[in-house]
Formats: structure tokens, C-alpha cells, sequence
């Protein structure tokens, strides 16, 4: 994901309602005939839940790449005349989650490298003066010029770094995006076609990467070889779509053809699509997808999302059965697995705290007070859901403790008798290095504290998360597939020299 360079000394803290932060989603499009950029601004929509700071389309035509991007929604990034703008038939689209290096459009994707000839006759166009934080460019008659997506994250790139540099580029002040780009298009400029250059350059990509890579003609996708990001493929009138979820294809009437495989590229261009397998796949989906990001009405690993949650609460029944009057999610992913919970021990279930949708993510400080603000803004018991009642509370994950200790806080200030806080997952003990934006293994609660001592912070009647074991029975799926670094501390790709940043818990 769009991860600065550790040189980069800005550092913003974005902090939500306790939650990781997914960084991104990723979207393409190719089909003559096809309104791209419009399929793609729906795609992006569908995808808002993947990253809300800042959004980015660009098209090409078979001569120039045009793109857009700026901060923001997507509803807030684009119009109807700057979709107008974006010929072609070939596109790649993203929305970008908050992380440290600085909430500025320069971080914003796609990222455009240039191939055939030098960065200095990319023109930058601003048309839209009245649109802040935002920047429209035009290729022009660069004909090795591309543009990327990126999901995930390369938890070291100095293997990157040094390839860029023997080929003159300083490489000092460039994300792990950007440094992917620009190593994709140094080889380009020597003479190789683009998926040979995604090749040769494919294992100094030492991390996890769901890629879409466009030239002027050709639309490409790759993933890392564990898969950790997801990336699926369509079919729509006689084109194709390559989006992050399958949540994103029923809104423009793409017909889902299958996942993307760990390990392979596939490539799209006026000949049809062609798949070649860059290296051997080791499958290993980040569990989290399931646990949190994904949205439910996706389907990952042949999955329901949804069901998946709702097993993740009827296997937490099994496991520790409350005597309780009411069940209540944190909304919104925490609600399949407060169903499956409810049902199987016939407790009543209600929304008993309200979500304000339109407020969204946002970046605050994180001073303790400030924080907790930001969950009250977002989140509002109902007194005659909890009143007088003995409530269950189901959230999908505890990261760093900070909004359940509020809720519980709030749940017994709106006359709860008893309030069991239930965890759809088990205690995450690690950082994450593949695109999730964690906090530092210290800032996670259960890295330091008890089962029993998170309970007495938060201040429950009791605490119970939900067992490892009883996760991956939940899934349906081997435990073999998966990647479960936040639980386990079992890192499936090399972090190389960021491991000196994990203590065993």
C-alpha cells in the first residue's frame, strides 16, 4: 500500500472507532466499448469501505493515460464532468486508507511512472481549481507509460531501493508504491514489454501486493505469492473487471468469473486474457478479511463473508454461553456475528446502539480524550433496548481497547444491568506488516495485558474472545490457507529486518 519510506520524517495518526484500518481498494477495467472511468467510479463506491482517504481513476485510450485523484470520498473526489474526462477503454481505480507519511494527494494512487520517454513530458493539468487536494494529469505522447494500483504493504524495500538506484533513480522520498512503479517502468524504458518487465522485477517485491499495473493499452493483475490481499476477476459485456471484492461486480452487472490465484498474473489486452503463474503459490488469505474488512455480501475463498461471521458467533455460543436479555453489536461487521450468537442460544436481539453512517473514518489526534469523543460522535446506545437488562455486546475485534472500554461505559450508562463484551475473534498480539494499518505491538492491548486484565480495564461483567481453534473451524477452510500473523505472530512473507519490532507474546 502507498507506505512512505522510513526517511520520510511526517507522521499523522489516523484513529478510528478502535478498529485497524484496511489501506486500500483496488479496481480495472477493460473493454472497448465500456464506459470505464464510470464502471470504475461505481466500483470504487461499492469499495469505500477499503480506504476513505483519498480516491484516483485513470484511463487510457490506446494512445494517452488521463487520471485523476484527490482527497476524499469517492463522491468527493469525482463529478460528472470529470468522469466525462476520462476516455478509453482500459482503467485502474483506488481508494486509499489513511497512513503515516502526511494526508496529501502526492500519496494518493494511481501512481503514473513514465516508460519511453522522462517524467518531464507528463503534463499536470488542474481544471478544476474549486476541487481541493486534487490533480488531473495527462501522459501525452509518452508511450511506455503506466499507471498502479496497490493493496498491501512491503514490510522492507531496500532490495527495491537499490534496483532503482543502479538504474539512476533516487528513490529516497518514494513509497513502496511508487518505488513499484517506477521499477516496473525502468525496465519498460530498456526495451521490455510490460508483464515481462512485472516479472522481472516481481522479486524485489518483498511483501504483500495485489497489484493492477495499466499501459495505454493493456490492463495487468498480480498478486504476492501467499494471496494475503484479496483480488478477484469478472466478466461484463465482453469485457473483464478486476476488483478487490466481489461486493463491487453485482452493482455494474459483472458476472464473477473466479479469484485471482497467489503468485499469478494475468494479463488483459486487445488479444483476450492470458494467465501466466510468476511463481509457486503458498495460499495463505489474511484471516482478518474475514474477520473485519471484507464486506459481508463478498465471497472470498468460495465463502459468504456473511456466514462466515454468523459462524464466528454461533461457534463464541458453544464456547461461553451467557445467561443474558438482549444481544447487541457493535455495528456494522460485528452484526452477522451477534445474529449467529442470538439464534443459537435464543436470546433477543436488537440493535441497541445506533451508528451514525455519515461520519466517516477521519483523522483526529490521539490523545485519550479526543479518542473517546470520536466514538461518541459515532456511536449511541438505545436506553430502552438496554435498560434494566443483562446486555451481551458483540464487537468483531479489541485492538487497542480504547472504544470498547467507552462502550461498555456507555452501555452501562444507559441503565444495563450486566454487560458481557464478546469478541468475534481472538486477542490480536501483533502488528500487522502486510497493509494493515495496526498500532505498534505495545499500543495493542492484548500484547500486554491478561484476558483478565483487559476485563477490568474495560470495565465488563465478563470478557470472552472467541478461541483460535474455534475461528478457523468457523471459516470451513484449512488453517493452512490463511495468514493469522495478528494473532499468531507467524509472518508468512519475510519482514526481514522489521522483525526486531515483534516480541513473542
Amino acid at each position: 500500500m502507498n507506505r512512505p519510506s522510513p526517511r520520510q520524517n511526517e507522521i499523522e495518526t489516523e484513529v478510528t472507532t478502535g478498529h485497524v484500518g484496511e489501506k486500500c481498494a483496488v479496481f480495472g477495467v477493460y473493454g472497448k466499448g465500456l464506459d470505464v472511468a464510470r464502471l470504475s467510479f461505481f466500483g470504487l463506491f461499492a469499495l469505500q469501505h477499503r480506504g476513505q482517504e483519498s480516491s484516483g481513476i485513470a484511463t487510457a485510450d490506446g494512445d494517452t493515460i488521463t487520471l485523476h485523484k484527490g482527497m476524499g470520498l469517492v463522491s468527493q473526489v469525482f463529478n460528472d464532468e470529470l468522469i466525462g474526462g476520462l476516455k478509453g477503454h482500459v482503467a485502474v481505480a483506488h481508494n486509499r486508507y489513511s497512513t503515516t507519511g502526511g494526508s496529501k494527494v502526492k500519496h494518493a494512487q494511481p501512481m503514473l511512472a513514465a516508460g519511453a520517454s522522462s517524467l518531464q513530458k507528463l503534463s499536470y493539468e488542474d481544471p478544476h481549481p474549486s476541487l481541493n487536494d486534487s490533480v488531473s494529469l495527462c501522459s501525452g505522447s509518452d508511450d511506455g507509460a503506466i499507471a498502479l494500483v496497490h493493496n498491501g504493504n512491503l514490510p522492507t524495500t531496500t532490495e527495491l531501493a537499490q534496483f532503482l538506484r543502479s538504474k539512476g533513480v533516487d528513490p529516497s522520498e518514494f513509497s513502496d508504491s511508487r518505488m513499484m512503479v517506477e521499477a516496473i517502468a525502468a525496465r519498460m524504458r530498456e526495451g521490455v514489454e510490460l508483464s515481462g518487465a512485472i516479472k522481472d522485477v516481481y522479486p524485489l517485491f518483498t511483501g504483500a501486493f495485489s497489484l493492477l499495473i495499466m499501459s495505454k493499452d493493456t490492463l495487468v493483475a498480480v498478486r504476492d505469492r501467499c494471496g494475503i490481499r484479496p483480488l478477484a476477476l469478472a466478466k461484463l459485456n465482453g469485457g473483464y473487471v478486476i476488483a478487490s471484492e466481489t461486493c463491487a461486480l453485482p452493482p455494474i452487472g459483472a458476472d464473477f468469473e473466479r479469484e485471482i490465484n497467489p503468485g499469478e498474473m494475468v494479463v488483459i489486452d486487445e488479444k483476450g486474457v492470458r494467465s501466466e503463474q510468476v511463481v509457486p503459490p503458498d495460499p495463505k488469505l489474511d484471516i482478518f478479511e474475514f474477520v473485519y474488512f471484507a464486506r459481508p455480501d463478498s465471497q472470498l475463498l468460495g465463502k459468504s463473508v456473511y456466514d462466515v461471521r454468523k459462524n464466528f458467533g454461533t461457534q463464541l455460543a458453544k464456547e461461553y454461553p451467557v445467561e443474558a436479555d438482549v444481544v447487541i453489536p457493535v455495528p456494522e461487521t460485528a452484526i452477522p456475528s451477534a445474529i449467529g450468537y442470538a439464534q443459537a442460544l435464543g436470546i433477543p436481539f436488537e440493535m441497541g446502539l445506533v451508528k451514525n453512517r455519515y461520519i466517516h473514518r477521519t483523522f483526529i489526534t490521539p490523545e485519550q480524550h479526543v479518542r473517546e469523543q470520536g466514538v461518541k460522535a459515532k456511536l449511541t446506545p438505545l436506553p430502552e433496548v438496554i435498560r434494566g437488562k443483562r446486555v451481551v455486546v458483540f464487537d468483531d475485534s479489541i485492538v487497542r481497547g480504547t472504544t470498547s472500554q467507552q462502550i461498555v461505559k456507555m452501555v452501562f450508562e444507559a441503565g444495563a444491568k450486566e454487560v458481557h463484551f464478546l469478541v468475534a475473534s481472538p486477542p490480536v498480539k501483533y502488528p500487522d506488516f502486510y497493509g494493515i494499518d495496526t498500532p505498534k505491538q505495545t499500543e495493542l492491548i492484548a500484547a500486554v495485558k491478561s484476558v483478565e486484565e483487559i476485563e477490568k480495564y474495560l470495565g465488563a461483567t465478563s470478557l470472552r474472545f472467541l478461541s483460535y481453534e474455534g475461528m478457523i473451524k468457523a471459516t470451513g477452510i484449512s488453517e493452512d490457507q490463511f495468514c493469522t500473523s495478528c494473532f499468531t505472530g507467524v509472518y508468512p512473507i519475510d519482514i526481514r529486518e522489521r522483525a526486531v519490532e515483534i516480541k513473542k507474546v
